[in-house]
């Protein structure tokens, strides 16, 4: 019984570095930095009260990424962001309704690290995507992370610019050789009056 046992453990132990070697060996090859890469990045508790409420976006997206495409997608979306925490924690939710789709935001603050980490859930997937971090000096805010492209390792930056009182502006860039940046998706946001953009922290569109 006890060689049975030593078997069944011995086996077992064996199939799990077999997994982890598996893992390993398909796991993408990590990148260089690309230019301004650092996950390093820190920023104030405070940086996203700025954001809440209700605000009208227009869209504009990148119809193919990594491969040089010049041809640009434009829709309008609306977003209404609720802080939580004394404004530590954020979400918001923007509907796309010429697309039919829709797309959810998850920030928090790290206190100790001074830094924000946020997430993003697309309603087509459902998934939690990999968070990028940083935050904002002055008035903007960037920051980065690591992800998967269809199959792709890339480097990932967001960057937000607080232009006025009532307009901001996001954008997302893509590095797949760790060298330049490919700018693929940006969102021009002016504020709306919340009570007819939102209703219980959500589009009413």
């Amino acid at each position: 019984m006890r060689c049975h046992r030593f078997l069944r453990r011995a086996t077992f132990a064996a199939a799990c570095a077999a997994t982890t070697a598996a893992s390993a060996s398909t796991s993408p090859p990590s990148l260089p930095d690309p230019p301004g890469y650092t996950t390093a990045r820190t920023g104030g508790a405070h940086d996203f009260e700025y954001f809440a409420g209700g605000w009208r976006t227009t869209q504009h997206r990148l119809k193919a990424r990594g491969v040089g495409s010049t041809e640009w997608d434009t829709f309008p979306a609306t977003l209404c962001m609720t802080p939580y925490l004394d404004g530590r924690v954020t979400a918001d939710e923007i509907r796309f309704p010429t697309k039919g789709w829709a797309g959810f935001t998850l920030r928090s603050y790290d206190l100790a690290k001074k830094q924000w980490s946020i997430w993003w859930i697309n309603s087509t997937s459902g998934r939690l995507e990999t968070p990028v971090v940083g935050g904002f000096d002055g008035a903007r805010g960037e920051f980065y992370g690591e992800d998967v492209d269809d199959g792709r390792p890339v480097k990932v930056r967001f960057r937000w610019d607080k232009v006025d009182h009532g307009h901001a502006r996001w954008e997302q860039a893509f590095s797949y050789d760790g060298h330049a940046w490919e700018t693929n998706w940006t969102a021009d946001f002016a504020r709306a009056d919340t009570a007819s953009a939102c209703r219980d922290g959500r589009p009413r569109d």
